[in-house]
């Protein structure tokens, strides 16, 4: 009896030890950087102050609301986040409707649209920087064409199209995935009885697929609206905020003022957008739970 206890007791503390290193990890690596930044976003910590930083209360948030710039990266960023987040559930299940079905070649075009998933945005931005250039590879075509060279990445309108379009065409593919295994497990007998009855290939779409792909529709927007929120990599590879401050998003302000040693402040507006996130992705995702079917 004692044997049996024991081993049950045993049962119990094992998972906890089993995850305890990923636990420390967690925490060194995330749950201390975010407590620290947020204290710290409460002080004067800058370059000059470095190891004396001074409690200013919300000075540092009254700053950054008082600031056009900062502002104008909340617009941006918000901008960024939803018109990716519906180009890519567009194309993303335009695709998945087109390649669902088990069609000669079909792996080799699933494979294609998803290629671009896997590449680095680092090579992706360089790759656009050469096309979109004032000397680039789209302005040559379009001399030859007769047409005037335009400095794509040099207005804002031209340049955050750009940037939107660079990330709907990286990731539409990734949505493709999610929205055939969504397709996948719809079952087919909801669409024989739908037949029987003789509906319309429209009215199946909207009375039983969409309905039905809710929750991958879920993961898709949850996980893209919190992407687009994020966005760093690929506004600062391709305009690095520019020009000027027109497409400068949060996250590439909080760098900028972070590289300028303004430690405190961009400590604030790493805690804002984080602030942000947390309450666009619950609201978000709370929205769309309730709208799931079940099968």
């Amino acid at each position: 009896m004692k044997r049996l206890i024991h081993r049950k007791k045993a049962g119990l503390f094992y998972p906890i030890w089993f995850a305890g290193p990923a636990i420390v990890i967690y925490g060194i690596f995330y749950l201390i950087p975010i407590f620290f930044a947020f204290v710290m976003s409460f002080t004067d910590w800058n370059m000059n102050r470095f190891m004396e930083p001074v409690f200013n209360g919300f000075e540092n948030f009254q700053k950054l609301f008082n600031d056009e710039v900062f502002v104008r990266s909340i617009g941006n960023t918000f901008l960024f986040a939803v018109t990716t987040t519906i180009g890519k559930i567009v194309l993303g299940l335009a695709l998945a409707l087109l390649l669902v079905k088990p069609v000669k070649g079909n792996n080799i075009f699933r494979t294609i649209f998803y290629m671009p998933c896997v590449l680095s945005t680092v090579v992706v931005g360089i790759l656009f920087n050469a096309i979109l250039g004032r000397d680039g590879l789209l302005n040559e075509f379009t001399a030859v064409l007769g047409i005037k060279p335009i400095d794509w990445l040099g207005s804002y309108s031209t340049a955050m199209l750009w940037i939107i379009l660079m990330e709907i065409w990286m990731w539409g593919g990734f949505c493709m995935f999610i929205f055939i295994s969504g397709l996948q497990s719809i079952p087919q007998e909801y669409y024989e009885c739908a037949e029987i009855e003789g509906a319309s290939k429209t009215a199946k779409f909207f009375k039983i697929t969409l309905p039905l792909l809710m929750p991958s529709f879920t993961v898709v927007m949850t996980l893209n609206i919190t992407g687009g929120l994020k966005v760093f990599d690929m506004v600062y590879i391709l305009t690095n905020g520019g020009p000027g401050f027109d497409t400068q998003v949060l996250n590439t302000y909080t760098y900028r003022s972070f590289s300028m040693g303004f430690l405190g402040q961009s400590c604030a507006s790493a805690v804002i957008l984080s602030v942000i996130i947390v309450l666009v992705t619950f609201t978000v995702n709370n929205f769309l739970k309730k709208r799931e079917v079940e099968m």
